[in-house]
């Protein structure tokens, strides 16, 4: 397992930034949880409740040049890298003025312009694509790296091993970022993997790691500096493994059987908002006033990006099948 490197100073208005971001998730999925209730959002769609401190994280450490690809866990991703919310929401919704043109919906949020390669239905998709990213940008010179986001659920996929010993084999920059939220869908690590040490997993392709709880958006963020600085200076690959858990069931489908509500409220002891809301009060950055301002101001620009959906327009029939490849000759 690999050290990161020096803890940065964190300034105040830093650690409120932190804050403000992760809010800004939870408010967020929260409305997403409300509106599909009210069938206004439909299909499927997975919530980040309690892993916001991994985006909020890992994401700003990144340039402007570098690549993401996320899961289809991917809000909190695509709304920290800065896609906008109104985007956002408005691809939930499905209306032409998403950031997928309301072809994606919830699982395939994408943002060309802001390097941001979707969230992917496929669990495990991700990983190719993240080596393919990172090849072209080695061949062509460019220095940048690709952050790739998948649950420890993907690791039982074949892909991930094609993809770590590519990445590995050919030294290509790719930031390996396993949300571990200890359940692939349904199913507990340990019922489904003979080896629950994901980072010995990675290590025996000879790729550098790094565990970090992901609960702790401070710890977090150290953790991915070095990791990111690692891949940037070796231009090779680095697997961390982040520790966090979602407070929702899997998906607004998953009747969410598999786990107990004692095991629930022992992490919820642990969320990222209020452990480090907290701190920030208790190191004097932070006062409860401060507080409910930045929660004040995310509900805000929830609700306007849920008018801007709702005073979107649907993609107009005429053009459904426009991107659409038919072979020739077909019917």
């Amino acid at each position: 397992m690999t050290d990161t490197a020096a803890k940065p100073h964190l300034t105040r208005a830093h650690s409120l930034e932190l804050l403000r971001q992760m809010i800004r998730i939870r408010r967020f999925e929260d409305k997403c949880a409300e509106l599909y209730t009210q069938e206004k959002i439909r299909g499927f769609m997975h919530l980040y409740d309690g892993e916001e401190a991994i985006a909020t994280g890992v994401i700003p450490v990144l340039g402007d040049g570098d690549r993401i690809v996320g899961t289809y866990r991917e809000h909190g991703h695509a709304l920290v890298r800065g896609v906008p919310m109104n985007e956002v929401m408005a691809e939930m919704y499905g209306k032409s003025g998403g950031c997928s043109g309301g072809r994606g919906g919830s699982m395939h949020l994408f943002d060309r312009a802001r390097r941001f390669y979707g969230g992917q239905g496929i669990v495990g998709g991700g990983l190719p694509l993240a080596v393919g990213l990172a090849l072209a940008d080695k061949m062509a010179g460019r220095a940048a790296l690709t952050a790739c986001f998948f649950g420890e659920g993907a690791i039982a996929e074949g892909a991930f091993h094609e993809a770590m010993n590519l990445a590995a084999l050919w030294q290509l920059p790719v930031l390996f970022c396993c949300e571990n939220n200890g359940y692939a869908m349904g199913t507990a690590l340990a019922r489904s993997e003979s080896q629950t040490d994901l980072c010995a997993k990675a290590a025996s392709y000879g790729v550098a790691t790094v565990q970090v709880d992901g609960m702790n958006v401070v710890a977090v963020l150290e953790a991915v500096q070095g990791a990111a600085q690692q891949v940037r200076e070796g231009s090779r690959p680095v697997f961390v493994e982040l520790r966090t858990y979602r407070f929702r069931a899997h998906s607004m489908f998953d009747p969410d059987l598999y786990r107990v509500k004692q095991e629930i409220d022992a992490w919820k002891t642990r969320g990222p908002i209020h452990t480090y809301s907290a701190r920030l009060k208790e190191q004097g950055d932070l006062t409860e006033d401060e507080f409910l301002a930045l929660d004040a101001a995310a509900q805000a620009e929830v609700d306007a990006a849920v008018a801007f959906a709702e005073a979107g327009t649907w993609e107009p029939v005429e053009d459904l099948l426009r991107d659409i490849h038919t072979p020739e000759g077909a019917t």
